[in-house]
């Protein structure tokens, strides 16, 4: 970051000036298309397609001679290198190294071309001959780490002595991106900024974007001079440098650098679960420049770093959710023995308190109020309950009340930090845990409300002093950590859950007396119901009984026909009945076996000649009492017309199918006789019909070549059902 950013800028369409004074500015500035790199470094663009040159920047003469742009790469990486350009998808490709000098030489790819950068290698320095050594050191070093403190110390230590910079601090984001140095190692004549805090200003957002994916960046020397882009397209000036290690950086942080007498920078991310987490800062008092092969090293060292804080952290969130879960499960114990629950208040109110480590608790329930701990003053819980209430919300928490609630100042003290708890009943219950006021002294490094200076006449520019700057911070409390906020929640189905068992409890017994005079009712009701069923079905069987003497009594064929006609339709009815009040259910019957059941009844009814003439394909499935005998009234139905029309009262094959299409069943009836015969308008024919339209279904004839088939479909749940 430089005094005159404009001039810095000349080959953007925005200039940091142009933004506005506002502290987010740097989070609009467009740091990832700078037109420049830094000069100790050069930078090729090159279309793969024609392995032509097309645009570059920095001292690349010197390497390919005066005409290098527009020219071919072959002779900087050969055809081998310019093949793997072609059939790589991405980068970061790494394509040796070149140049007497030796210059690694590492390429990228943005868009359509490949940006290839080209640096001093560093032999013989720490990280570059030696990186597995690095790693592996650095991996058992992390490992021996007590706690996280100590897990940072020994990471600031190690980074210290691979860079070789004067001040290595291990840096961590805070939740409001502002930053913290929570650990360091710097040469003993230079001040440090351990336990500092930096506003976020100080790293925008777009710059925490650029550090997930270009991992390790250096600044060799604050007060270089960038190296613009040139190129075929005067647009490649704009090209995307973002994966780019040489990029030139802001014109406002080389200020910000110069403003900390810091001649060299270097910074490693500190990436946790795809997040950033934190960087490891270094800074030094002269240039000092890091190859790419120790930037790769760097890179997997914080990789180790990273995972290590991830098992740190986890660990501690493990021991507080075990310490959180055994107390819940003794507050269990307890809920689950009756107590009469003024009594319970009483009996659990501190248990509660150190459940969630509050300074206070307050439990209301209806008219009564239980409190242990330092509490606010009476007036001031009614209003506070009030205020909770008023929120809907089945948990609340804050670490801050009085920015939600400014009454709340007057005895911040006390009640700074709130969790409350809302059980919704005719009978509200309402806990509160409280936590004192927390005042916190925060050491920045420099005025945070100063970050970025604006002055009249004068283009922006970062602040000046980083001298220790003290903050007192009032009114807030220590933040509710998440595992003590799931425990919250897991705390308020608990407590529901007990008072519906002690709701449950008091009406169970009461319906246990009522129960017990009813049973001797019910139990004669069963028998009468029982009774009932027999004789209806006895009934039923009688005068199926009846018609078939009287048909065998009579000459009159006529007769004897419809007299067996009507013999199969009573007994589709009484099967329905047979089966509801033989089995559990009486609500539901499985039509394929009620079907299956019905015909073998017809073929026996029908005389030997029409043994093995019915053949089923049925389909288990679940259909209403009243709806079945429907069905069975159509399906009797079609068949006594199959019997009586298509073979004129012979034997002859007819085939039954029995489907689920989606939510309705399709019933189909084929017979191989002679077809369709004149119009049918007799009872069989209107009672199909009117049976088909209760079921609210369709029935379609068709050729079936020869004979008739007859496909009822319809709802498996009528409308009677619904």
């Amino acid at each position: 970051m430089a005094t005159n950013a404009t001039a810095q800028y000349d080959g953007l369409a925005t200039s940091p000036s142009d933004l506005g004074h506002d502290l987010t500015i740097c989070d609009r500035e467009p740091i990832h298309i700078p037109g420049a790199i830094q000069p100790h470094g050069m930078l090729l663009i090159v279309d793969p397609a024609e392995g032509v040159i097309v645009g570059g920047a920095g001292d690349v003469a010197s390497l390919l001679g005066a005409d290098w742009l527009g020219g071919t790469i072959l002779d900087l990486i050969g055809e081998a290198g310019l093949a793997i350009l072609r059939s790589t998808v991405a980068g970061p490709v790494v394509l040796g190294t070149t140049g007497q000098t030796t210059l690694s030489v590492v390429a990228s790819r943005e868009g359509r071309f490949w940006l290839i950068e080209l640096e001093p290698t560093a032999p013989g320095e720490p990280g570059t001959d030696d990186a597995l050594t690095w790693i592996e050191q650095g991996g058992e070093e992390f490992s021996r780490a007590v706690d996280l403190d100590d897990l940072t110390a020994r990471a600031a230590s190690i980074f210290a002595r691979l860079t070789g910079f004067d001040r290595v601090m291990i840096y961590r984001f805070l939740d409001d991106d502002s930053g913290k140095v929570v650990a360091e190692r710097h040469a003993p004549d230079i001040h440090g900024f351990l336990n500092h805090h930096f506003p976020a200003s100080d790293i925008p957002r777009q710059a925490r974007a650029l550090y997930i994916r270009n991992r390790v960046r250096v600044i060799p020397n604050a007060s270089y001079t960038p190296a613009p882009i040139i190129g075929l397209d005067p647009t490649l000036s704009a090209v995307d440098l973002s994966n780019v290690g040489v990029r030139a950086v802001s014109p406002i942080h080389v200020q910000y650098l110069r403003n900390m007498a810091v001649a060299a920078s270097a910074s490693v991310s500190i990436i946790k679960d795809g997040m950033l987490w934190g960087l490891v800062a270094c800074h030094h008092r002269s240039p000092r420049n890091l190859s790419y092969l120790q930037r790769k090293t760097c890179e997997l060292i914080a990789a180790s770093l990273a995972q290590q804080i991830g098992a740190k952290e986890e660990a501690a969130e493990y021991r507080e959710r075990l310490r959180l879960r055994t107390a819940e499960d003794a507050l269990a114990q307890r809920f689950a023995q009756e107590y009469d629950p003024d009594q319970l208040s009483a009996l659990i109110g501190s248990d509660l308190q150190r459940l969630l480590r509050a300074d206070g608790f307050v439990l209301q329930r209806g008219p009564m109020r239980y409190s242990s701990g330092h509490v606010p003053p009476p007036e001031a819980i009614s209003d506070i309950l009030h205020w909770v209430r008023a929120q809907g919300n089945i948990l609340l928490h804050t670490a801050a009340l009085e920015h939600r609630l400014p009454a709340a100042h007057a005895y911040r003290d006390m009640a700074s930090g709130l969790l409350a708890i809302t059980l919704s009943a005719d009978e509200p219950v309402v806990l509160l845990w409280f936590r004192a006021e927390t005042l916190q002294t925060i050491q920045w490094a420099g005025n945070p409300h100063k970050a970025v200076e604006q002055e009249p006449d004068r283009p922006l520019t970062p602040r000046a002093s980083f001298a220790a700057w003290s903050e007192e911070i009032r009114g807030r409390a220590l933040p509710w950590s998440p595992a003590e906020i799931e425990a919250a929640h897991r705390l308020s189905r608990l407590l529901f859950d007990a008072r519906q068992r002690r709701r449950i409890s008091e009406l169970n017994r009461e319906l246990t007396r009522a129960v017990t005079d009813k049973d001797a009712l019910l139990a004669q009701q069963e028998t009468l119901i029982k009774e009932v069923n027999h004789r209806v079905q006895n009934s039923l069987q009688l005068v199926v009984a009846f018609l078939a003497m009287q048909a065998n009594a009579e000459n009159d064929e006529t007769l004897t026909r419809h007299l067996g006609e009507a013999q199969r339709r009573l007994s589709a009815v009484a099967l329905v009945h047979r089966r509801l009040y033989s089995e559990d259910t009486v609500t539901v019957i499985d039509l394929g076996r009620y079907i299956e059941d019905l015909l073998a009844e017809m073929q026996s009814s029908m005389g030997d000649e029409w043994t093995g003439r019915l053949t089923m394909d049925l389909a288990p499935l679940l259909i209403s009492a009243d709806a079945a005998v429907q069905v069975g009234l159509v399906l009797v139905e079609l068949v006594i017309n199959a019997q009586k029309y298509a073979y004129g009262g012979k034997p002859g094959p007819i085939a039954i199918t029995l489907e689920k299409v989606r939510n309705r069943f399709r019933l189909t009836v084929a017979d191989r006789g002679q077809g369709r015969t004149g119009n049918r308008t007799g009872f069989g024919t209107r009672m199909l019909g009117a049976m088909v339209k209760r079921l609210d279904g369709t029935i379609e004839e068709s050729d079936n070549a020869p004979g008739l088939r007859f496909t009822v479909s319809a709802p498996i749940a009528t409308p009677e059902d619904v």
